[in-house]
């Protein structure tokens, strides 16, 4: 796979996974195509806005994980990208796993975004799909042509929040969960040990 393809694939996994701002809650009328194409919208106007604060790296990261807290459905993702094991874990282990994920996530892709700098995400188009509602978008970095990204956003947490996104095609859920897989595998399916790491490499 193209080094430049994994860049890419890093700065919107970062930037827009890693991600979120502080978002109203949703009306009782339920959510709408506008309403989540504003929170994409919402979501790219933050980022930018970090990346070109002229921040350290440390205070940047700690922005992102802000943003992914407040715009993302943290909770479910970091579930999904436990697999079967979180069947078999404690509440208490999923709470923490949960923390140390966000933080992990937030470090993980925040830290390549200085690379990024001059890059332009435009949002293009919502549709209708079964869980909520699939927002495209369009990036643009310096030197190089567009390529798409897609967040699927959903309101089952209370309020519009995005669970996901499609990077070139891309899953980037699937892709998390199969690292973080081969992650607990290689502790033995310490689950704990785990967390402990991902905490301290967050």
């Amino acid at each position: 796979m193209p080094s430049n393809y994994l860049k890419r694939r890093e700065f919107i996994a970062s930037g827009i996974a890693g991600l979120a701002l502080a978002t109203l809650p949703l009306p009782s009328f339920a959510q709408t195509e506008a309403s989540a194409k504003a929170l994409v919208v919402s979501v790219v106007d933050d980022i930018n806005r970090v990346i070109s604060s002229g921040k350290s790296e440390k205070s940047m990261i700690r922005d992102f994980e802000k943003i992914f807290v407040q715009y993302a459905d943290v909770p479910i993702m970091a579930r999904y990208v436990l697999g079967a094991d979180g069947r078999s874990a404690s509440a208490s282990q999923i709470r923490q796993f949960t923390d140390a994920f966000q933080g992990y996530i937030s470090s993980k892709y925040g830290r390549r975004f200085r690379e990024f700098i001059g890059g332009q995400v435009t949002v293009r188009n919502a549709r209708k799909i079964k869980a909520g509602y699939e927002v495209r978008t369009s990036v643009k970095l310096q030197g190089s042509s567009p390529f798409e990204v897609t967040f699927l956003v959903s309101d089952k947490s209370g309020r519009d929040k995005f669970f996901n996104m499609f990077i070139e095609g891309v899953n980037m859920l699937l892709t998390e969960r199969t690292e973080i897989g081969a992650m607990l595998d290689a502790r033995g399916g310490d689950l704990n040990r785990l967390i402990k790491d991902m905490k301290r490499t967050g």
